[in-house]
Formats: C-alpha cells, structure tokens, sequence
C-alpha cells in the first residue's frame, strides 16, 4: 500500500521538497557565479552549507542541463553554456552590442566569424556569423573549445601572466593533432609572440583541416571574451594575412564602441 505525502501548512510534503531542491540549486548557481575561476564540490558545499553528497547529486542535474560546467583538470564547477544562451535574451548583452561588428567583419572576409565567452579554461560560443562559403566551419551555440589549442583561447591566455596561465592549464595538455601545443613552455613561448602581434592562430592545432585567427576583447564588465575567424586550411593559407589585418580592426572598433556608448 503506497503512502500519501503528509501535508503540512498547506503545502504538500512533495511540492515542499521540489521547492526546497530548487532553492538548493539556485543558491550553488549564485556561489559558482560570484566565483569566476570555478569552485570544487567540497568549497561550494561549504558556501551552501549542504552535504557534500547532496550537492554531488544538484551538480550532476545542472550540468546534464548545460546550467553548469566541469571544467579543468581537477574538476572545478563554472556557470555552463545553456546559461550564456539564456542571457542572450535578457536584455543588452555584450553579444547584442558586438554582433553589428562581426556581420561586417564577415561580409569583409566571406568567412564565418565566432564571438566566444572565456569561462575557465574553456571557451563557449555565444555568437556566430556564419560564412557564405560553400566549404565552411560552422559550430553549435554553447560548444566549448579549450584555450590552449585554439585561436580565440590562446587569444585569451595571452592576456594572462605566466603563473596564471600555469595555474589555470597545468604543465601538459592532450595532443589534437600532430600539431597542437602539449606543453607549458612552448606555450608560453607562443604567447608572448601572440601579445607583440595583438593576436593569435590556430593552424591544425584543434581540427585537422581547420585553422583560426583570433583575438582578445572584454565586455562592459570586464568579463573576457574573443573573436574568432575559423577557414578551411586551404583557403586560409592565402588568406591570413588579410583576415588578420580585418580582425585587429574589429577589436579597436569593437572596444571603442564599449567604450563610447557608455558601457563601461
């Protein structure tokens, strides 16, 4: 014989504990918000004040939801894509303001153009122009990337000291390809080419066939983010230089408008 959940104050027991899992998961997305570097299980636990166990088991629903993400080695927890998505329609986000931008700086190149949000050492895809090109890259809204072996992260890690870079990479990271980056010093090595140039490339270091200028810019905030080009290594070879030549131009363009319109 199955039970009734009792009912208390008017309020089923059952609604209550659906109330009370939902009050849990939104105190754990304020904490990893106020957190831009991540939090592990065990410190957001304690800023909640819950079980360890319990936050586990919150943690796991909100990344199955893309509210949440793994990011890192040791498994910090950053805020995921499908809220990037969300806050898209939330009023005048960074996007809304650079997308002006990234439709003529596509229209220039005939490429597809790809605006990304740097969470950790991750960056997620809030907006993308897609190319007229019949052979083109094109990728989902809300896909991750990591830093070291793309164009718009490498972008990003070049605006980091040293010791952060370490500290959020590590010393080795997985090869791609036979040319991707795999070690901390080579990096860095890159990197500092990458702040004398005012940009960074990708060439065949993420996907085979795929290589990528990109650069650093920061939102109104500033929160960190970059633009991306992504071409076909055959058309990008001839290419490069234009590409990038149009993309340092965007940037100032880009910044100057934040700066100008008050968003700052």
């Amino acid at each position: 014989m199955k039970k009734k959940a009792v009912q208390r104050h008017g309020i089923p027991a059952a609604d209550k504990n659906q109330i009370q899992v939902i009050s849990r998961a939104a105190a754990i997305l304020r904490v990893v918000e106020e957190e831009a570097t991540g939090l592990s299980l065990g410190q957001i636990a304690t800023r909640v004040d819950l079980a360890r166990s319990t936050v586990q088991r919150i943690v796991n629903a909100l990344v199955a939801e893309g509210l949440l993400f793994m990011a890192g080695a040791a498994g910090s927890v950053v805020l995921g894509p499908a809220l990037l998505r969300l806050a898209r329609t939330s009023g005048p986000q960074f996007a809304e303001i650079a997308r002006p931008q990234l439709i003529k700086l596509s229209g220039d190149l005939q490429e597809t153009v790809d605006l990304a949000a740097i969470r950790k050492d991750r960056a997620i895809f809030i907006d993308q122009i897609v190319g007229p090109q019949r052979l083109r890259t094109v990728s989902a809204i809300g896909e991750s990337f990591p830093l070291y072996c793309t164009a718009n992260g490498k972008a990003h890690l070049a605006t980091l000291e040293n010791s952060e870079v370490e500290n959020l990479l590590g010393r080795s990271f997985e090869r791609r390809t036979a040319t991707t980056i795999t070690n901390l010093n080579e990096l860095l090595s890159e990197l500092s080419e990458i702040r004398t140039r005012g940009f960074a490339m990708d060439r065949e270091e993420h996907t085979l066939g795929i290589c990528a200028a990109g650069v650093a810019v920061k939102d109104h905030l500033g929160n960190p983010h970059a633009i991306s080009v992504p071409v076909p290594t055959a058309r990008f070879v001839n290419e490069e230089v234009n590409i990038t030549k149009q993309l340092l131009k965007t940037k100032t363009q880009l910044s100057k408008l934040v700066e100008t319109k008050g968003y700052r």
